[in-house]
Parts: structure tokens; C-alpha cells; sequence
């Protein structure tokens, strides 16, 4: 198969789910196969990693997105008779001009169910897009089963068109040295206290407001002086959080961190005591994933995607119900016994996912289609 792939998100969407999904699918794509051959849209310079025999790299600017997309794609696409052309972000920008076989990977369906999380103008895109990529495509990959039934919920296709790929978390989250993590965190970050860490974003399906009032309400009663700590970017979103912090004089046991380097992630991930995550809503929910690699316990919410990611390896919570969420918080912070056992099991369960399956699995969805479409 001659397969192009839309691989410009991963210097577009760099540190976001979707960059992150592009850039590990693609490279494990062809570290694994030395068949087929890979037609690749990038944008930037970055392109080292994945110089193959097998692998060409179409050179893209990070502007006039609409002239490659609309025109360069699809006269390109058929000049090199491409059999197969996979678009990871969503299937936003389709050309309907492709003439080829397409895939699209929609990773969720956020704006349907909670727009009010999502900004203005990507909403009205995304509704507008969607029911026309899906209509379009000739094969839809998603990454969990949770984002497979809200597709066939709100769009009435042959179940079949859906292929699901779970994502994994990237190798640098691992266990560490804990002891040379903490001495790190309390030099570079004045973070010396146990903790608990929340990271992955503030809007409001995230639910941050709630981890912080159950922690508000359970503080006290622990063992140990703990803080709650939150890393993230300082936006307009998370000051609704300080201003929280400050109503619940939570001050001197909520500390947001700010903006952390990726490289610095795993070092949370090892020194805190465990992650707490009770978001309303994800299609997958990389965050946990990437705390159970490093042996870190888990408490999580029990809707949507989460439970495919956590299984029994980590404490499931109601995002709704403050008390359930704090009576989670104050059992596990208060049994070392309890954070081993999830330690471990978080392990064993993080070992289902890798980056190198979800290729593979990619990979029989190319071959499927192309199948279909040779035997059609």
C-alpha cells in the first residue's frame, strides 16, 4: 500500500493529546512496517526521527493551512496514486477533493456533548465539519470503546466503519529513583510537603474545582501535612481556581505550579503520592495512563472513557459527589498499605497499552480498508 498520512499536527498540536497521538502513531507506524510505503505531510524541521527507506516527507507551511489542504492534498494525493490517506485530528479540514481511500481518527465528540467547554469558534467547525467528515470517510478510527458508542450515538453508520485503538503512554514515564525526585521537586520547586497532583488541563469538564473542595474538606483529618498540587499553564481558566483556593483560605495547602517542561512530568508523576483526576468527560484520558507507568496510585473518575484506562488499579470516583471524591482522597492518603497494593496493580494494568500496539492496530485499519475497497 502507498499510504499518506496528515502528519503536520505533531509541530501543530505539539504538546497537546492530538500532537502527541500523531507523533507516536507515525514513528511506531515505521519502526514496524517495512512494507508499505509512507507518504508524509509535515510542517517544521524535526523531521529526523522518521527518515526511512520506506517513508517520504512532503514539506508543508504552518501557513495558508486551507490552500494545502483544499488543493496541494488532494492533487498530490492522486499524482502519487496513494491507496490510503489517514487525517489524525479529527478529520477537521477533509477534502472531499481526496480521491483516494479515507481514515480519519475522531478522539472524541466534546463539542456535541459539553460545548459549553469549547471555545466559540471551534464549536461552530466542529458541528459544522463533522457530520460531513464522518459522511466521507470511508473508515473511522477512535481510542476507546466509550468514543466509539457516542459516534454511533450521535451518528446512525454501519458500526463496522469504527475501528478502535487505545493510546499509551509515552517511555519516559516510568518509575524513578523517588527519593532523587522529591529532592529535585523541593530544589527546583519549592515543592518539599507529601502531595497529591492534578494535571491535564483546566477547563471546566475537567473538574478542578471539585478536587480541590474535596481536598478542602479532608486536609485536616490526614496523617501528614499534604498539599494538593496543580500544574498547568497560568490562563483565564484557571484563575476561577485561585479564586476558589483563596475562598476556601486553602492557600498554604493548594499550590499551582504553573507551567511545567514535559521533561519534568515523570518527576511529579514519581514523587507524589497519587494523582487525582475526576474529570466529567474524555474520549481516552492520557493522564492516569501516564501515572500508572510510573507506579503511581490513581484516583479517578468512573464515567466515560476512564474505567477502559484504569480498570481495578486505581480508586474510580463519582465527579459529582464531593464526599465520595474526599472519602477516596483520605483513604488512600492514610494507608501506605493501600498506595502499594495500587501501585502495583497500576503497573501491571499500565503494561496493556503501547504505543507499538496502537500502530499495529492502526495498521490492520489501513489493511482492512484497503482490502474492502480491492474486493469492492
Amino acid at each position: 500500500m502507498k499510504i499518506a498520512i496528515d502528519a503536520r499536527g505533531v509541530n501543530l498540536y505539539n504538546g497537546t493529546g492530538i500532537g502527541t497521538y500523531t507523533e507516536n502513531v507515525l514513528k511506531n507506524l515505521i519502526n514496524i512496517d517495512s512494507v508499505n510505503n509512507y507518504h508524509v505531510f509535515w510542517s517544521g524541521s524535526n523531521f529526523e526521527s522518521i527518515k526511512k527507506e520506506n517513508c517520504k516527507v512532503i514539506m508543508t507551511s504552518k501557513k495558508h493551512q486551507r490552500f494545502f489542504e483544499d488543493y496541494y492534498f488532494p492533487e498530490n494525493i492522486s499524482k502519487e496514486n496513494i491507496d490510503i490517506y489517514h487525517m489524525p485530528q479529527n478529520g477537521i479540514g477533509l477534502s472531499p477533493e481526496i480521491s483516494c481511500k479515507k481514515i480519519v481518527t475522531i478522539h472524541d465528540l466534546i463539542p456535541y456533548v459539553m460545548p459549553e467547554t469549547v471555545g466559540r469558534g471551534y464549536l461552530l467547525k466542529f458541528l459544522k465539519e463533522m457530520p460531513i467528515i464522518i459522511g466521507n470517510s470511508d473508515g473511522i478510527i477512535t481510542v476507546s470503546e466509550f468514543s466509539k458508542r457516542d459516534i454511533l450515538k450521535y451518528f446512525p453508520i454501519d458500526e463496522s466503519k469504527i475501528f478502535v485503538t487505545p493510546l499509551a503512554a509515552d517511555s519516559k514515564y516510568t518509575p524513578l529513583d523517588k527519593l532523587h525526585c522529591k529532592n529535585f521537586l523541593a530544589k527546583s520547586y519549592n515543592l518539599a510537603n507529601p502531595f497529591i497532583l492534578y494535571l491535564g488541563g483546566f477547563s471546566e469538564r475537567k473538574n478542578v474545582a471539585s478536587a480541590i473542595t474535596a481536598f478542602s474538606k479532608v486536609y485536616k483529618d490526614l496523617g501528614e501535612n499534604y498539599n494538593l498540587v496543580i500544574v498547568g499553564d497560568y490562563k483565564d481558566s484557571s484563575q476561577k481556581l485561585v479564586k476558589l483556593t483563596n475562598e476556601l483560605n486553602m492557600q498554604s495547602h493548594v499550590i499551582f505550579a504553573g507551567f511545567i517542561p514535559e521533561d519534568h512530568l515523570p518527576l511529579f508523576y514519581n514523587s507524589c503520592e497519587a494523582l487525582i483526576y475526576p474529570s466529567f468527560y474524555e474520549g481516552f484520558g492520557l493522564p492516569p495512563l501516564e501515572a500508572m507507568n510510573c507506579g503511581t496510585p490513581v484516583i479517578a473518575s468512573n464515567l466515560t472513557s476512564i474505567p477502559e484506562v484504569v480498570g481495578d488499579a486505581g480508586i474510580l470516583i463519582n465527579p459529582y459527589d464531593i464526599k465520595d471524591i474526599s472519602l477516596a482522597i483520605g483513604n488512600l492518603l492514610s494507608s501506605e498499605k493501600l498506595r502499594s497494593e495500587l501501585s502495583s496493580k497500576a503497573l501491571l494494568r499500565a503494561k496493556q497499552f503501547s504505543w507499538e500496539n496502537t500502530a499495529g492496530l492502526t495498521l490492520k485499519v489501513y489493511e482492512s480498508i484497503y482490502n474492502s475497497a480491492s474486493t469492492s
